[in-house]
């Protein structure tokens, strides 16, 4: 146990964001090791799967506690992958875990699952289906998460896809719930797809994708202004694109014009192409996993469109679109416009105006505001 304590202490989110109230392990995560532990004492290499592992705690506190190898993982979050290969690498465990996509690799032979549960009800449809499609038929679920992000609508999931949906007692704001006798597996109601008015196309979207196959408000309200933005752009960037709805309305709408769209998210990469190929831009829409356009070139750029996120996991921090704002800043070319939409509360036009150049509100609702700011040729020497 001294043992495991030592590589939570040695965790980190890197390269998340960090602060004072942000934490690379919580309470869910040892009580879902304590939970599991007779299981994962008698599973054999290659018969543990860890799915949605923030940044290594389940990962590595179980490969420590047991010695167990061959580990695979899905995380869809890039930063998650970055920060646990970071603190395996830290702690001398490459070699215990592999990553995989949601899929048949990572589940196949899977005797017990550590979950930690999404808060969207769409992922965890779509994982759960991916376990009792896939998984040993002996699988034993150990779902857990914080108690103030659990809800009832959870169980109902879960019972769908298995016959056993029981809860653990309660520790530390945190619950574990017991999942097994996996049901036999239908079609898959994975990507769902839907018609958007809007965008006069449709929207294809994984479980955990943000907003799922509709159009979120904000998303809406800064294509209101579509047509407004850099008339002359060429090289587009969609970030933190979701399912793709800003960068196909944009390609559809401008047939001289390249889009990329970026995401963390492996569902929202996975549900934007397949977003662009059912409108027929696929070939002037590229997706990539990144973080915050880390990959991106700098001044290569005329266009940036953004709807930020204003939480960093569970908790309310601004420390992902403050990245954000700060890569546009080096991707824009000199003239480029940065279009954003964010809750009209949280104020980010000084933050933009810093980061980027000149930043003036173009529209304001009863929630949003959208902005535009330009990269000036003094903002790129600076």
């Amino acid at each position: 146990m001294d043992r495991v304590e030592d590589v939570f202490t040695r965790l980190r989110r890197f390269p998340d964001v960090e602060a004072p109230n942000l934490y690379a392990v919580d309470a869910a995560d040892r009580l879902l090791l304590d939970t599991a532990e007779q299981a994962l004492a008698a599973a054999g290499s290659g018969e543990v799967a860890v799915i949605g592992d923030a940044y290594g705690a389940l990962t590595l506190g179980a490969a420590t506690r047991h010695d167990l190898t061959g580990l695979r993982v899905h995380q869809d979050l890039l930063t998650g992958e970055a920060a646990l290969a970071g603190n395996a690498k830290t702690l001398g465990l490459t070699d215990r875990y592999t990553a995989y996509g949601l899929d048949a690799e990572l589940l196949t032979g899977a005797r017990v699952v550590l979950l930690r549960l999404p808060r969207m009800l769409p992922g965890l449809a779509e994982i759960a289906e991916a376990i009792a499609r896939y998984a040993a038929e002996d699988v034993v679920v150990f779902a857990g998460g914080r108690d103030k992000y659990l809800t009832p609508a959870m169980n109902g999931v879960l019972g769908e896809f298995f016959g056993t949906v029981r809860a653990g007692r309660g520790r530390q704001k945190s619950r574990v719930l017991v999942v097994g006798e996996p049901r036999p597996a239908g079609p898959s109601r994975f990507p769902v797809r839907e018609h958007i008015i809007e965008i006069d196309g449709d929207v294809v979207a994984h479980g955990a994708a943000f907003s799922g196959a509709r159009l979120d408000i904000g998303t809406r309200f800064l294509l209101e202004h579509l047509d407004r933005m850099k008339p002359d752009a060429r090289e587009a960037i969609d970030l933190g694109c979701g399912t793709g709805i800003l960068a196909v309305a944009l390609a559809k709408t401008r047939p001289h014009i390249r889009v990329v769209g970026t995401d963390q998210s492996a569902a929202a990469v996975a549900s934007a192409r397949a977003t662009a190929a059912a409108n027929g831009v696929a070939d002037r829409v590229t997706v990539v996993r990144d973080d915050a356009m880390s990959s991106a070139a700098d001044n290569s750029a005329d266009l940036v469109l953004c709807n930020p996120p204003f939480h960093v996991g569970a908790a309310v921090h601004t420390g992902s679109a403050i990245k954000m704002f700060a890569e546009t800043g080096r991707v824009l070319r000199p003239g480029g416009e940065l279009w954003t939409v964010y809750n009209s509360h949280l104020n980010y036009r000084g933050v933009v105006e810093r980061m980027v150049g000149r930043t003036d509100v173009i529209g304001r609702n009863q929630k949003f505001t959208v902005t535009r700011s330009v990269r000036g040729l003094r903002d790129v020497q600076r």
